[in-house]
């Protein structure tokens, strides 16, 4: 499968880029600076310039069958999802490329939620103290939902940089269990969304799973 890439160049992202790679797949990434890229174990087309760039943006999509997201917050940037998809939309609209599997955060609420209890205190604290960069998922999220594209947005608790697990607790709408997950589990996570076409415009809960 050819996969676009964006924020390939973040713990997360090199992260999904290094997992494509093992599976085969053939990756383009899209970097502003892609000497932040390292040395991928593979060869990967890079594409040089922002996601909110339509030219870059139509660059990276040309001839992929699907688009994986790892981009993290940057700073105090507040629009950075919201613009990066509504300028993505449109972008694999005109190329034809339908799969989009992206990176949300636990802590926003979408339709059909069941969190538990303790679940929806965090998100309130998190909605109420992260302040507008925090706002920006719920507005990605929004974007994607009202495309007409084959979307996931993956939302996973705290990441940390732990080894790989392999084990990985996952549902549509209810809680897990753990409050983080490793940058390595939640990469295989994202592919597998891809490869097994997992939790179609939905917005999963993911987490560290109990091996």
């Amino acid at each position: 499968m050819k996969v676009a890439v964006l924020g390939g160049t973040g713990r997360t992202g090199r992260a999904v880029v290094a997992e494509l790679l093992r599976r085969g797949h053939e990756v383009s990434v899209l970097a502003r600076d892609p000497a932040k890229l390292g040395e991928p174990a593979g060869s990967v087309r890079v594409v040089t310039g922002s996601s909110r760039d339509p030219e870059a943006l139509a660059d990276l999509v040309a001839g992929a069958d699907a688009v994986v997201s790892a981009l993290g917050p940057v700073g105090k940037d507040a629009t950075l999802h919201r613009e990066t998809a509504a300028a993505l939309v449109p972008a694999m609209q005109r190329a034809g490329v339908d799969r989009f599997v992206g990176v949300s955060g636990a802590g926003i609420d979408v339709p059909g939620d069941r969190k538990s209890p303790s679940a929806r205190v965090i998100s309130t604290l998190i909605q109420k103290l992260g302040g507008a960069v925090v706002a920006d998922k719920p507005a990605e999220y929004a974007v994607w939902a009202a495309s007409d594209r084959d979307w996931t947005l993956v939302r996973p608790p705290r990441l940390t940089d732990t080894p790989a697990t392999g084990a990985v607790e996952h549902h549509a709408s209810e809680s897990c269990r753990s409050t983080r997950i490793s940058r390595a589990d939640l990469a295989a996570f994202l592919v597998d969304c891809l490869e097994q076409h997992l939790y179609p415009r939905r917005a999963p809960l993911v987490a560290a799973g109990r091996r």
